[in-house]
């Protein structure tokens, strides 16, 4: 009787980043990520070397090595993408950033593109995870197990 005073939780759909195949962050070969110890999230296995941006946000922190972003959304959502394993010891190499923090970003917007065939020779692995930061009052929806275009798939949806 009283729900018109309830707040309706805010939804966040968050498209892939990248082209590729779509797994569990559990299947991710680090600790790190397969064990959510930064988040919970999805992540992708890439066929081309370009991320774009997931929905309309803002660019929170580029990091210096390149490999990695963190972006917020309109509705509150932290995502951190962090392209392959141990890439940061590539110091860039392969990598180049479109955007810097404080940028803010369409759903579709270039934020990295990267040598995919430098990070296959050079890194562990190309995997890229998808981790939301503030996950502690966020359900996800996550789709896994399907082939992800930029722009068009919908990997995440959360509810905040």
């Amino acid at each position: 009787m009283f729900k018109l005073f309830q707040k309706k939780p805010k939804e966040e759909r968050i498209f892939a980043p990248v082209r590729g195949q779509v797994v569990a962050i559990e299947e991710v070969p680090d600790p790190t990520f397969s064990e959510k110890m930064m988040g919970d999230g999805i992540a992708i296995k890439p066929t081309e070397g370009l991320l774009v941006a997931p929905f309309d946000g803002e660019v929170v922190q580029v990091f210096p090595t390149k490999h990695a972003i963190g972006l917020r959304g309109a509705s509150g959502l932290e995502l951190l993408i962090h392209i392959g394993l141990e890439t940061v010891t590539l110091n860039g190499e392969g990598f180049e950033t479109a955007v810097k923090a404080g940028d803010k970003v369409k759903k579709g917007d270039t934020l990295i593109t990267f040598d995919l065939a430098l990070i296959q020779e050079k890194a562990a692995d190309t995997i890229t995870s998808i981790v939301v930061t503030n996950g502690e009052a966020v359900h996800l929806d996550k789709k896994i197990n399907l082939d992800a275009m930029p722009k068009e798939t919908v990997v995440m949806v959360a509810q905040l």
